[in-house]
């Protein structure tokens, strides 16, 4: 279990995208248990539609990589376009496509693999809300 023990840590508005229903529900529930907003969908071009809809709402992406239509680096690279200041971080189990200088990933994005304890995520996002 999760819960709101990040004293002091930032919390963060989050758009998660992830195409697995049960990934995706428990990657949610976790995050808002440890104190963050999240707003979570299906896929990336749903996310897509939400980031130009509400520019500027949200501090932190956190997808998937491989997602069907829009994958997860696509995403980030136009999120990044649509909000520069938006932190960006993948989950995957092919942690190896993110870091791969062709896949055009933004440069300052995490990478945390597949399979990750529920600590390891909000440890992890906690640190990239608090990067300068």
């Amino acid at each position: 279990m999760v819960d709101n023990e990040m004293k002091g840590a930032s919390m963060a508005r989050i758009l998660l995208a992830e195409d697995d229903d049960s990934m995706r529900d428990f990657l949610a529930k976790a995050l808002s248990r440890a104190g963050h907003e999240v707003e979570a969908v299906a896929d990336g071009e749903d996310g897509l539609d939400v980031l130009g809809e509400t520019p500027g709402a949200f501090e932190l992406l956190l997808t998937d990589i491989v997602m069907p239509g829009v994958d997860g680096i696509e995403l980030a690279r136009r999120a990044a376009e649509i909000d520069p200041g938006l932190k960006i971080m993948f989950i995957t189990g092919f942690a190896a496509v993110a870091l791969n200088a062709g896949a055009a990933a933004p440069k300052e994005a995490k990478v945390l693999s597949k399979p990750f304890h529920l600590r390891d995520l909000v440890d992890e996002v906690a640190k990239v809300m608090d990067a300068a």
